[in-house]
């Protein structure tokens, strides 16, 4: 099978080409007004049926990402990206946990400098093997441990490499070297947990996880990242603001 997505037998499997897809839409290797691959060429690439392959696009219609037109193939849905002279605000872990009267609490972190994977260089607008900083860390709030996370950011010989400076909040952190964020992304789904995630987070096979996508970037600037953030399920709630 392609390397494109991990399969996992405890997830459908058009949900897991989905996200891949989804993923190609959000991180704009797919442009907004564009015809994607065929889904002929997408059972190739996957090595499954054409039943799934349009399971997995429904999927993607259904979220307002791609549309059909008939003889023609899909298209990803153009949207207009809005950004003006003052910078939004994109909310960190602590930010977040104290609008929630919680206090946030980092358990563990590591931060490393690593080569770029074909897959986070896609999403940082990078070459393949680029430098860049790999931020790991476990989280929670009043001494809870719940959400396992996964940071890659551009690589900057400014920032610290010590695992201490990295137990507070990133884009605090960030913002003493003067990076600024003017746009964000992000999609959610549900999941279990890897193995990985269940020892970090001390849980069982079966327990749900929210796993939240998110890629930030200033749009006239160098600064990009993606992180994958997997929270336990019972103690997270997502609130969006509309």
């Amino acid at each position: 099978m392609s390397n494109a997505v991990n399969y996992d037998s405890s997830i459908p499997l058009y949900v897991q080409i989905a996200g891949e897809l989804r993923m190609n839409i959000i991180s704009e290797k797919w442009k907004p007004g564009t015809k994607i691959p065929p889904e002929l060429d997408l059972c190739d690439k996957y090595h499954v049926s054409r039943i799934t392959i349009r399971k997995s696009i429904e999927e993607l219609v259904k979220e307002n990402l791609v549309y059909r037109k008939r003889a023609k193939g899909t298209f990803v849905c153009e949207w207009e990206e809005k950004v003006d002279e003052h910078y939004t605000f994109v909310k960190s872990f602590t930010t977040e946990m104290k609008e929630l009267g919680k206090e946030a609490t980092t358990l563990w972190a590591q931060i490393e400098i690593v080569k770029a994977n074909k897959k986070i260089s896609r999403y940082l607008n990078i070459n393949i093997r680029d430098t860049i900083m790999k931020l790991t860390r476990i989280r929670g709030a009043d001494g809870q441990a719940f959400v396992y996370v996964e940071s890659f950011f551009t690589y900057d010989e400014r920032y610290p490499t010590n695992n201490e400076s990295y137990y507070g909040s990133l884009y605090s952190l960030l913002s003493e070297y003067g990076v600024s964020f003017n746009h964000e992304t992000e999609y959610v789904e549900a999941m279990l947990p890897t193995k990985a995630i269940q020892d970090a987070l001390d849980i069982g096979l079966y327990e749900p996880i929210l796993k939240r996508v998110r890629m930030v970037k200033h749009v006239e600037g160098t600064y990009r990242e993606y992180s994958e953030n997997f929270y336990i399920g019972k103690y997270y709630r997502y609130y969006l603001d509309m």
